[in-house]
């Protein structure tokens, strides 16, 4: 397969159209190896544009691209979770890999808690996949690429950002980059705390309420940037009202890329932009305008998290 192919594909997804299963299964192993040289700590150099979960909102992550620039101008981070729930799920992550296959370099993409075989057969894109293309191979197909995303990014050394949150068994970042990150997300231990777990107001650590992973109070937060020189975590799965929220005294900052997630949270959406000096500015922005979508209902399971 060609540069030209990619583009094609590219193409074809941002009108928001599924490409063909053969296609799929071309692209996703081309990302495969592209991934497979990645680290659980995947290096990032400024400038660059952190963004959260965008759970299968294709329009809106187009709008994301429009407020944010378009690549190969402007360097990407996502942080998980692209699929499940929003309408779109196939062409979202689809759309994605593809990105990462043609600019490797400008884009890294993340796994998020819903990147998971389990999941995805509850909240959605295992039966997206279904509809869209009669069988579950793409399904298997991706969620086998899943295994290979990395876990978290650190940018200039400095911003630690990955999808959930910290692990009573991760002191450092070398205790991340030595997990066996290429399987299907545990039940426990540190690679599922670091998709799962979320900042708190209490100190310590916490029983999460999602039933996977912890909550970690503000003095585990600080204990770990001093730990590992960080200014930052940057993380995402946590619907926030304005599509970002600090916690922890600015030790912490969460990202939410959804704009009225679930098409009925009335929240907005926000992206960090970070330029060459590590200042940061966040950009908010509204859903996409759509056509044909309102007629569309369709259950939601409320694990609403």
């Amino acid at each position: 397969m060609s540069r030209k192919d990619v583009d094609r594909w590219l193409e074809t997804l941002k009108q928001c159209k599924t490409i063909p299963e053969s296609d799929v299964f071309a692209l996703c192993d081309m990302a495969a190896e592209i991934l497979s040289k990645e680290s659980n700590v995947q290096p990032m150099s400024c400038p660059v544009t952190v963004c959260g979960d965008v759970h299968g909102q294709f329009h809106d992550l187009i709008e994301l691209f429009r407020i944010g620039g378009d690549l190969p101008d402007t360097n990407y981070l996502f942080m998980g979770d692209y699929v499940d729930r929003g309408y779109y799920s196939v062409e979202t992550v689809t759309y994605l890999v593809a990105l990462k296959v043609r600019f490797p370099e400008r884009i890294t993409i993340l796994r998020g808690n819903h990147e998971s075989r389990q999941i995805t057969q509850v909240y959605g894109f295992y039966d997206e996949c279904l509809r869209k293309y009669g069988t579950a191979d793409v399904w298997t197909k991706f969620t086998t690429l899943f295994d290979y995303f990395p876990l978290t990014a650190l940018v200039e050394n400095k911003i630690f950002c990955l999808h959930g949150g910290l692990s009573p068994n991760v002191d450092t970042l070398d205790n991340i980059r030595v997990l066996d990150r290429h399987q299907e997300v545990p039940h426990e231990g540190p690679m599922c705390d670091l998709l799962w777990s979320d900042p708190d107001d209490r100190v310590g650590w916490g029983i999460s309420p999602r039933g996977a992973g912890y909550t970690f109070g503000k003095d585990i937060s600080e204990a770990f940037n001093q730990k590992n020189d960080l200014q930052l975590i940057a993380r995402a799965h946590q619907l926030v009202v304005e599509g970002f929220n600090w916690s922890h005294d600015k030790n912490v900052v969460t990202i939410f890329s959804a704009p009225n997630y679930c098409y009925r949270c009335g929240n907005q959406a926000a992206i960090m932009e970070l330029d060459d000096n590590l200042n940061y500015v966040f950009l908010q922005f509204e859903p996409a305008p759509r056509r044909g979508e309102l007629q569309v209902t369709r259950k939601t399971p409320d694990y609403f998290l």
